[in-house]
């Protein structure tokens, strides 16, 4: 197919196929729940033009990772945007709602902004945007890594890029929560990866930044948590806190490579897709089991107890995604979580200036504190 600025061009690389197996599986599960978890709703309301969204946003989520040309990548980002904004619009008879909708729709598009600098910036001088064709160095190379940090952050959810998250996750069905905080987000955190791959030979200070981001949206991140009643509301700003675990993992990756520690470099990089899969799948479950206590009791205040002996699966499953969440051994969260843990550790024993030390031990101060307030968050949550 040919299209301006290029064809329309797929590919599978491991990168790709890592975040396509996270997004197939969450929106496969997420479709099975929105099965029954919608159909008191088919009176009222045209759950045609939910699965319809539903389906557009996970074909749009796969095209995004698989895409190879900046112009469809584009394409399909703006199809994810507008798919999973019918979404959290579908209950749009709430006024909280609508709000919610329409802070989502212009923060993605601000983010969007600066993902189309991104590539107009690789392309400039280009015959076509083919990723293959992409490369950057120097200072152009560091304008464009702020630029992706600012538009691929904004739908990953990084701090102070964040204020669409907290209020639309809350606001759409708890399958279509599901959806967005397992892995719509997590395409953000692909977008930053794919651009660091066009990027060459990363400085330090890439690593660092990211560092300060994840330091930064992780901590406070889980702190707004604790101070909710609303579960849904909670579990999103545990997304925010684990997006940046993940960007920490991201960024002591960068470290390492900057620094010749490639036993860094690769538990840094590691440790942060994996999570990327892991926060996928324990996040979707505490979601889907949220939505199973909004269906029984119609209330999202966590204050209201004793519901563990009327819905005994639901319980033990969200009594697992809350240890998961929690970095608790032996579940997966755990598991990813010291991967990163075993890069900063790396960095300090090989640290050859105060800043790389002092990044590194920002790390693991920071995943310390998030580890020991999540598990005291979702004590209270569950």
């Amino acid at each position: 197919w040919q299209m301006p600025l290029g064809n329309l061009r797929l590919g599978l690389d491991p990168l790709s196929a890592w975040f396509a197996l996270a997004i197939a599986f969450v929106a496969a599960l997420s479709g099975f729940h929105a099965s029954g978890y919608m159909e008191d709703q088919r009176a009222s309301k045209n759950l045609g033009f939910f699965w319809f969204n539903h389906l557009v946003l996970t074909a749009s989520m796969l095209l995004v990772v698989t895409a190879r040309n900046g112009i469809l990548f584009l394409l399909a980002w703006e199809m994810m945007a507008l798919s999973s904004f019918f979404l959290v619009m579908f209950d749009h008879e709430k006024t909280e709602t609508r709000k919610a909708g329409w802070i989502y729709l212009a923060a993605t598009h601000i983010g969007t902004a600066f993902v189309l600098g991104v590539f107009a910036k690789l392309g400039q001088g280009l015959a076509a945007l083919d990723f293959e064709n992409f490369h950057a160095s120097g200072g152009d190379a560091g304008l464009i890594f702020l630029m992706a940090v600012v538009g691929f952050g904004t739908k990953a959810g990084f701090i102070l890029l964040h204020v669409w998250l907290p209020e639309a996750h809350p606001a759409a069905p708890s399958p279509v929560s599901a959806l967005l905080s397992g892995v719509m987000v997590k395409t953000g955190i692909y977008g930053l990866l794919r651009t660091l791959t066009f990027l060459g030979a990363p400085p330090e200070w890439w690593g660092v930044f990211l560092i300060a981001v994840g330091a930064f949206s992780g901590v406070p991140g889980v702190l707004f948590a604790l101070a909710q009643h609303d579960i849904k509301r909670l579990l999103a700003y545990h997304t925010v806190e684990n997006i940046g675990i993940i960007t920490l993992g991201i960024g002591c990756g960068l470290l390492g490579s900057a620094s010749g520690n490639a036993s860094m470099a690769v538990f840094g990089f590691a440790g942060a897709v994996f999570h990327v899969l892991n926060h996928a799948l324990f996040k979707s479950l505490l979601f889907l089991g949220a939505g199973n206590v909004v269906h029984a009791v119609r209330v999202r205040d966590i204050e209201l107890g004793g519901l563990a002996k009327s819905m005994p699966w639901t319980a033990a499953t969200f009594l697992t995604g809350s240890a998961a969440i929690s970095g608790l051994p032996p579940f997966n969260g755990f598991v990813s979580e010291f991967l990163i843990y075993t890069a900063a550790i790396l960095g300090i024993l090989n640290a050859k200036s105060a800043l790389l030390l002092g990044a590194s031990l920002t790390v693991i101060v920071s995943l310390a504190l998030i580890g020991g307030l999540a598990a005291a968050c979702f004590a209270k949550a569950y």
